[in-house]
């Protein structure tokens, strides 16, 4: 698949889940969202005192790079084009990374149960749009 179409999915996929958890955060005061942009467990980056929109540009780098990722790892088994293997592996990546709330102040308590639903419920949405942003290119007669 050409790079820029994935760098393409990698984006809106990753705008998509900025905007759920934005809106789950204005709505329910649970601070999904900004654990979503928050560096506050990268060494470097949490030294820095980034504008949220760097934070979102940075979230996004990490949308596109998974893309890539997942795609390049379910080509090996046929599976790029199909949808619920994107959803299982951004439930597993969104479990995974709920971790990281507990390494700043900013973000929901790490046993906050509802957060933890609303991060997950995001995730498995990230996963679905990827993949039937995929299964679309599928029938793309310049598939490469």
């Amino acid at each position: 698949m050409k790079r820029l179409k994935l760098a393409f999915i990698g984006i809106i996929s990753g705008l998509f889940l900025g905007a759920f958890l934005w809106g789950v955060q204005i709505i329910t005061t649970k601070y999904v969202y900004t654990l979503l942009i928050s560096v506050d467990y990268i060494p470097v980056l949490k030294e820095w005192n980034m504008h949220p929109i760097t934070e979102l540009v940075l979230h996004l780098i990490v949308s596109v790079i998974v893309v890539f990722v997942l795609y390049a790892i379910f080509k090996r088994w046929d599976m790029q084009y199909r949808v619920l293997p994107y959803v299982m592996a951004n439930g597993v990546i969104g479990i995974l990374l709920y971790g990281t709330t507990a390494f700043s102040t900013r973000t929901p308590e790490l046993l906050d149960y509802f957060a933890i639903f609303y991060w997950i419920i995001g995730h498995l949405l990230y996963g679905v749009i990827v993949g039937i942003f995929l299964q679309k290119q599928k029938g793309c007669p310049h598939e490469t």
